[in-house]
């Protein structure tokens, strides 16, 4: 559940920051006639992910256990490369997020209402169906024939878009690039459950390797049905009988990834006092004000 929590916190912050970015600066210059486009295609977005996530769900169930597995495992896999991108997107820019919008908002204002509707379902509709992708492989992943993992989606839904409403209100004012940095870390290691998982099922499917070929198997010290088993297979989607090509996927992905993610990033040399190099990052500073000063 609490996997699931972080995704819906993390996904929607992303998308809250984008509306409340939107709406703080049409309503600082004064163009409070073009929020109806905007809140329109917002609105879109938002019933796109929606209906995305209710297609995968119900779509599936129609399908041979076969090609559900493969549908399953494939799409893991692409869920984890549109959410690896996303995490390492919003790691390199969440310092300009703001200006980068507010740009893309001054054009459509000179394209029209249309050109607004557009910009608003362009920039929350990614998340909206990123965010839909990767809850639904997570929960597939979760094995869990409970509502729990959903329960945690919408928590984290419902967090997000109040800290969204705080931010706009400046009620709240966190560094966002330390926020998006350890989220993005801790959902990296969920990522590499899910992809691991992914490969179970295109092995389930009979699309690579076997089943039979195990990695270990702890089953009788880490029981799946104990509460820890049950809890590191939601925080982490932990398989006390993983295959070797499971492992092998899991560490591939998240030794590289996670190290690259932690890693400086934008980095450059300017010169400081007494000659020396010193260098600066995107992460110096805060980004607390992704939006907020606006709405002042």
């Amino acid at each position: 559940m609490f996997a699931n929590y972080l995704i819906g916190l993390r996904e929607g912050l992303e998308a809250s920051l984008v509306v409340c970015i939107l709406v703080a600066y049409l309503v600082k210059t004064g163009r409070r006639e073009a929020l109806r486009p905007v809140w329109t295609g917002v609105v879109v977005a938002v019933l796109l992910a929606l209906g995305f996530g209710c297609a995968l769900t119900y779509g599936s169930r129609e399908l041979t256990f076969e090609a559900q597995e493969a549908l399953g495992g494939s799409l893991s896999v692409v869920a984890v490369g549109l959410v690896t991108w996303m995490v390492f997107w919003m790691r390199r820019t969440a310092r300009h997020l703001s200006s980068e919008l507010q740009g893309k908002l001054d054009k459509a204002l000179v394209m029209g209402t249309g050109a607004l509707v557009v910009t608003a379902f362009l920039a929350v509709g990614r998340e909206g169906l990123e965010t839909a992708l990767f809850v639904w492989a997570s929960v597939q992943a979760s094995s869990d024939g409970t509502h729990g993992p959903l329960i945690g989606v919408v928590l984290g839904l419902l967090t997000a878009v109040v800290l969204g409403w705080l931010f706009y209100k400046g009620a709240v004012r966190i560094n966002l690039a330390k926020f998006f940095l350890w989220t993005g870390g801790m959902l990296v290691v969920v990522a590499a459950g899910v992809l691991a998982y992914g490969f179970h099922d295109l092995q389930e499917a009979g699309w690579i390797g076997g089943l039979t070929d195990l990695a270990f198997d702890i089953s009788s010290a880490i029981p799946p049905e104990s509460w820890y088993g049950t809890l590191l297979k939601g925080v982490l989607n932990f398989q006390p009988d993983p295959t070797v090509l499971q492992v092998t996927v899991w560490t591939l992905y998240l030794v590289p990834a996670l190290g690259l993610f932690l890693a400086p990033v934008g980095f450059g040399r300017s010169r400081g006092k007494g000659g020396g190099e010193r260098e600066t990052g995107a992460d110096e500073g805060s980004a607390e004000d992704a939006g907020t000063s606006a709405a002042r």
